[in-house]
């Protein structure tokens, strides 16, 4: 690996960062973060190119050669998109595949058609949590708002009671839950065992989800007292189709991935012998690819076919489901080639340098790194890669528990305080019908409220286990 030193000259491109050194990294850190947060905000430049261009002045900062900072941005850019680039494309046709059959609205009816009037926020966050494991944040709000807003029309709801409780769910499987491109880009920077980090990254994520979801619905409804704006309430495309697939079978296709890579986890504690047959198998049916391509497989005919699709009109929800995430897998794999350029520069160890005479847990210096990326560049998933690279050297002594919980630890903290630089701030507030003071007092603390309910959940974990 190109190693990009403040000391060019430098014979050992090992050898401890002075202090000088440490000061001029922390300049360009704090550089290129500007640079990317001011492009992203001020000049609206897209995420993409503005982590090109912050990458770049993050290496000349740190006073690298241009040509090495180039290298280091297109290695981590190339090795990120090679991890993770092919799970985000799967996890994009389950999810395509889930809304365009019905299986998404059959899993809704069903649920809400069970449900009580006082237990209907708990409903929500409940379909929430099943339809956000395979899909983008950005298409659960769009397949879950319509939902939201029916039920709270029909039922007389306030927005938010209802609102709120479908938010949090996709809120906190899009942060700590993979396959998701933010959790699982972390795991793969920090080395973490990812279904020991799947195990208890649901541990986190039931109790954050109930407490920033159906809890704090009912004090978000009293400050934000709306009803449902009837220009947003639109007609399901899913009413449309003769026949939908079961819910049983459906919940069962969601699962599935997450299943085998449980089941992975399962039999890596268990076994604990990487010659062993069973655990060799194990290892390859509960890879994220394979756990990924199994499920999408598998959902061509239980979803698919159960929904009357054509051979041809299967392949053409796959063909659709792949064009909107070429911005993601992008952005992913910008960020990823910006915290290779960080880790290159030597930043990683500089934090841990640094920090080695503080009395803070490692995982809370990793929540208050990824708060930071957050509020300043507004990306959930920008904020997870960063602060990944960042603290990367901290997992070097770590338990495997400790090194998922420290992924869990940056996914909460990429959670905190969405705000005006937020693309979901937006799409919240303009789906809602909400002024800006509104989504603040709602959507925003909900935010926060997960990410500091999460790191709570992960600092007592990391007690006992």
């Amino acid at each position: 690996m190109t190693h990009l030193s403040v000391e060019m000259l430098a014979a050992d491109a090992t050898e401890p960062i002075t202090s000088a050194g440490h000061a001029q990294l922390g300049i360009a850190v704090l550089a290129g973060i500007a640079v990317i947060v001011l492009l992203i905000t001020k000049f609206k430049l897209h995420a993409f190119l503005s982590l090109i261009i912050g990458s770049l002045v993050l290496g000349a900062v740190a006073g690298a050669p241009l040509d090495k900072a180039i290298a280091s941005f297109s290695t981590g850019l190339g090795t990120t998109v090679a991890g993770t680039g092919v799970l985000i494309a799967l996890g994009a046709v389950l999810g395509r595949l889930l809304a365009d059959s019905g299986g998404a609205d059959q899993i809704v009816d069903t649920i809400l058609a069970r449900s009580s009037r006082r237990a209907m926020p708990w409903a929500m966050v409940l379909i929430a949590g099943i339809v956000g494991l395979p899909i983008f944040f950005e298409v659960g709000i769009v397949l879950l708002i319509p939902v939201v807003l029916l039920v709270a029309k029909r039922g007389n709801f306030s927005l938010m009671r209802i609102g709120i409780p479908a938010l949090a769910g996709l809120s906190v499987m899009h942060g700590l839950i993979p396959p998701h491109p933010g959790p699982l880009a972390a795991i793969d920077a920090v080395h973490a065992n990812l279904g020991i980090t799947l195990a208890l990254g649901v541990v986190v994520a039931i109790p954050t989800a109930i407490i920033a979801g159906p809890l704090f619905s009912r004090y978000a409804a009293r400050w934000v007292d709306i009803r449902p704006p009837e220009k947003m309430v639109p007609e399901r495309t899913s009413d449309d189709l003769a026949k939908r697939p079961g819910f049983g079978i459906t919940v069962a296709t969601v699962l599935l991935p997450v299943v085998m890579m449980l089941a992975k986890a399962l039999v890596d504690i268990v076994v604990d012998d990487p010659e062993d047959t069973v655990q060799r198998v194990f290892d390859v049916i509960g890879s994220p690819l394979i756990a990924l391509l199994t499920a999408v497989i598998v959902a061509m005919f239980t979803l698919g076919r159960a929904a009357g699709f054509s051979k041809g009109r299967i392949a053409t929800t796959v063909e659709k489901s792949l064009a909107p995430i070429a911005g993601v897998v992008l952005i992913v794999g910008a960020g990823g080639g910006f915290k290779q350029t960080l880790v290159d520069a030597g930043v990683g160890q500089m934090i841990l340098d640094v920090s080695k005479g503080w009395h803070i847990s490692a995982l809370l210096l990793a929540w208050l790194i990824a708060v930071t990326i957050r509020l300043a560049t507004g990306s959930a998933t920008v904020a997870t890669i960063s602060a990944a690279g960042l603290v990367a050297p901290l997992a070097a002594d770590m338990s495997t528990a400790h090194g998922a919980l420290l992924v869990l630890a940056i996914g909460c903290g990429s959670l905190f305080f969405s705000h005006v630089n937020d693309a979901g701030f937006w799409m919240v507030k303009e789906y809602f019908g909400m002024s800006v003071g509104q989504t603040l007092k709602t959507w925003s603390v909900m935010e926060t409220l997960i990410s500091v309910v999460g790191i709570g959940c992960v600092l007592l974990l990391s007690l006992v286990v």
